[in-house]
């Protein structure tokens, strides 16, 4: 079992910056993906970045890519959301959520399905 803590969300206005980290109680060093996910009230969970925890590559979706960055600290077992640019269709709860151990292509990444383990989530609302 894995925990995951995420923290970091709060009330911004359009065009400022927030990040959000994740603490996971995983210790292993082994290939698996963290990733982050959002979900807007009456909306599907969407894709947002995830990170390869052995090599540290990353995929974006589309929306996002070239304001937020997901980057990830060994030591501390934390992946963290950098968020910039921020615009009140950011608005959302944010999920960080890890895979099992084993190779997951971009494809793979972006589905929430492939991930086993969720954190409670944190809100990140944009005011216009």
């Amino acid at each position: 079992q894995v925990r995951l803590v995420e923290s970091g969300g709060g009330l911004v206005q359009a065009g400022d910056s927030l990040r959000l980290s994740c603490a996971s109680s995983r210790r292993a060093s082994s290939s698996y993906i963290m990733g982050w996910f959002r979900q807007a009230p009456g909306k599907e969970r969407e894709f947002v970045a995830a990170i390869r925890w052995s090599g540290g590559s990353t995929v974006y979706a589309d929306s996002v890519k070239g304001r937020f960055t997901i980057s990830r600290d060994n030591t501390k077992n934390t992946v963290y959301l950098q968020m910039s640019s921020l615009k009140p269709e950011d608005t959302a709860s944010y999920y960080c959520a890890t895979t099992g151990v084993g190779y997951y292509s971009d494809r793979t990444a972006r589905g929430p399905q492939n991930y086993d383990y969720w954190g409670q989530g944190t809100q990140v609302t944009v005011s216009s």
